[in-house]
């Protein structure tokens, strides 16, 4: 029978509760969707800080669990079948905690889908392109004379900004009434965008009202501020 032990990034990270899911992550947008999550459904997990300053992620025992060397990954000591599994990217993360617990996902198909759409769009668009405006906005990138590269990612964040605050017209959340792993996927980055990289007046924030609006509901609940800090840095 496979066990956590068996699994060599538990050499590097010990498990003090191998009972529990284990969470190897860092609190940035990405990392923060799980334990965000995490808290929300009230799984026991055990967090462990994977330290970029010190480049925990190019190590062989976090490489044995996530071979594109980023966070978050998990591994649950009661997946499938009862066998321990490890997962990484955080969407498919997201995904995996809703199946295994029946919450923040619509129990329709047709709802599950609309749901994972989202999931995706911000997978696919709003991560990485706000990721980009980051690094030229805030970081290295800052210092390039030549700000075409900058423009280029305020207006694709603009637009997606716009598609979002569509969305929201209306709506209490991304799906509706209900809150789902969408608005725990997006929002964590749109707080990012205005927060960290200080980027609300580039792009225009103040344009987006409903997009404002949901964020503060986003960032008022419970769990989101306990997960924000999760796992604590040293």
């Amino acid at each position: 029978m496979t066990i956590l032990a068996d699994f060599p990034i538990t050499q590097q990270w010990p498990a003090q509760h191998p009972d529990r899911l284990q969470l190897y992550s860092l609190p940035t947008p990405n990392g923060v969707k799980v334990s965000i999550m995490l808290e929300e459904i009230g799984l026991a997990y055990e967090p462990h800080l994977v330290s970029f300053e010190t480049q925990d992620q190019l190590t062989p025992a976090f490489l044995s669990l996530n071979p594109n060397n980023k966070i978050p990954a998990i591994l649950d000591p009661n997946g499938p079948g009862g066998q321990p599994l490890a997962l990484f990217e955080s969407g498919a993360i997201l995904l995996y905690l809703a199946d295994k617990t029946g919450e923040l996902i619509p129990q329709s198909a047709a709802g599950r889908y609309e749901t994972l759409q989202w999931l995706m769009w911000q997978m696919g668009g709003v991560g990485p392109m706000f990721g980009q405006l980051g690094f030229f906005h805030t970081f290295a990138g800052r210092d390039y004379d030549d700000k075409r590269p900058r423009d280029r990612y305020v207006q694709e964040a603009k637009r997606l900004l716009g598609v979002l605050n569509q969305r929201l017209e209306g709506r209490e959340w991304v799906m509706g009434e209900a809150y789902t792993i969408a608005d725990i996927a997006i929002f964590p980055w749109v707080r990012c965008l205005v927060d960290f990289y200080g980027a609300g007046e580039l792009v225009g924030f103040s344009d987006f009202a409903d997009v404002s609006r949901v964020l503060a509901a986003f960032q008022a609940r419970p769990a989101v501020t306990r997960g924000l800090a999760i796992p604590k840095r040293s």
